[in-house]
């Protein structure tokens, strides 16, 4: 297949990009750098040391011959450039990474909020846009969030793969069945715009027969896959910070520096979870299982197993004879909450994730400890509050003093 990458510089988007052009596709990157330049505006650098994109792919060629070309473009305010893209290059399928994907980052201030809805929204709005005007059938895969669910189910009622059957009275007194898109119920900003996705997807669909597959992930763990360890010009971003740092990594990250680890609230939050060499093999089915035109959105929930924070900690600790600090959380959510997923179609196509205790930490801790120099201890701890109310007075990052996200495009 040919196939375009939207985001693919980034730390989900580059393992793919391997991992795909080493199955054989022509693998196209279409990137805006946008993450990189957020590094500079938060004044923090990935823990690994990241080489620029065009090294990465000279890289990857001198070790396997496979070529990744790259087109630098932002495709929430480049509209005619994407579809003149799609006209020249005739893709088979976009796999859509290239969203700002922190929830903490995007509740950070009114310009890290409007940034994230208009390049998250736009951009998808737009690729699938060219799709239609290109009059191809291109299949769209889109990595979204298990977020766009929300965490305060109480109960431990299995969330089913996007659509939820339901029956209906009506007012002749008569029940029917039907399956609706599951409620939504996001908890910031970058979860909505996810799930102002998911109903962009419905419409066009339904209007264009578009065929999209929508990967519901979980918060993806680890850093490295076989792929992207075989030479350092390759290796994968490792984000500790309080706005881009997944939670396992930061926590595996404090533990070899000797930080406490940060639990937020009690600890009580379960996530689900994915290691990162999964997210390649689960776009790579999502790729060669697509749904047919004129069907609804295929949704997957990419996930492995789920975790409490609480629990997670512990079982660092464990590992690390670390010490854990419980922090006030500041996010406005259950302090506790269940969460069942289903991810039966995913585990049809003969699946089989990784899990946390099998693999677990090695490969983290190496990196960790390989490049701890590059620790800033004082990025660590979250700032970004979700209310006015809880929000720390210190917080350096505002609007009217950042140059930088406003040029960010």
């Amino acid at each position: 297949m040919k196939l375009i990458i939207v985001g693919g510089d980034g730390f989900c988007g580059w393992p793919t990009s391997l991992h795909l052009s080493n199955l054989g596709h022509e693998v196209i990157i279409v990137d805006d750098f946008s993450r990189r330049r957020i590094d500079k505006e938060l004044n923090v650098q990935s823990l690994t040391p990241i080489f620029e994109l065009s090294e990465r792919i000279e890289a990857w060629f001198e070790l396997t011959g496979n070529v990744i070309r790259y087109v630098e473009m932002d495709i929430s305010t480049k509209f005619d450039d994407l579809l003149n893209l799609l006209e020249e290059e005739k893709p088979d399928s976009i796999v859509h990474f290239g969203e700002q994907r922190a929830a903490p980052y995007s509740m950070k201030c009114t310009s890290t909020k409007n940034y994230t809805i208009s390049n998250n929204i736009c951009g998808t709005h737009n690729i699938l846009n060219a799709i239609v005007e290109s009059q191809r059938d291109i299949h769209l895969v889109h990595l979204g969030t298990m977020g766009v669910y929300g965490y305060g189910h109480e109960e431990p009622i299995p969330i089913p793969e996007g659509y939820l059957d339901v029956k209906i009275d009506t007012i002749d007194g008569r029940e029917i069945t039907d399956s609706i898109v599951y409620p939504a119920n996001p908890g910031s900003i970058y979860h909505m715009t996810k799930t102002m996705d998911s109903q962009m997807f419905q419409y066009y669909a339904k209007n264009d027969k578009l065929r999209i597959t929508d990967l519901h992930q979980g918060i993806v763990w680890g850093t490295q896959t076989e792929l992207s360890s075989q030479d350092e010009r390759l290796i994968n971003r490792f984000d500790y910070d309080g706005d881009y740092g997944t939670v396992l990594n930061r926590f595996l990250m404090q533990a070899t520096v000797g930080f406490p680890l940060t639990v937020h609230g009690t600890g009580g939050q379960t996530r689900a979870f994915i290691h990162i060499s999964d997210t390649c093999k689960c776009i790579e089915q999502a790729l060669i299982h697509p749904p047919t035109s004129g069907d609804r959105p295929l949704i997957l929930n990419q996930m492995a197993e789920t975790q409490t924070l609480s629990d997670l900690a512990k079982l660092v600790q464990s590992l690390t004879n670390c010490e854990i600090s419980y922090l006030p959380n500041p996010r406005s959510e259950a302090e506790r909450n269940d969460l069942n997923v289903r991810n039966d179609l995913l585990r049809s196509f003969g699946w089989e994730p990784t899990l946390i205790k099998d693999s677990l930490l090695q490969e983290i801790t190496e990196i960790t400890r390989h490049y701890s120099d590059r620790a800033d201890h004082s990025k660590i701890p979250c700032v970004s509050y979700w209310t006015k109310n809880n929000e720390p007075a210190d917080v350096s990052h505002r609007a009217e003093n950042n140059e930088v996200a406003e040029t960010i495009s």
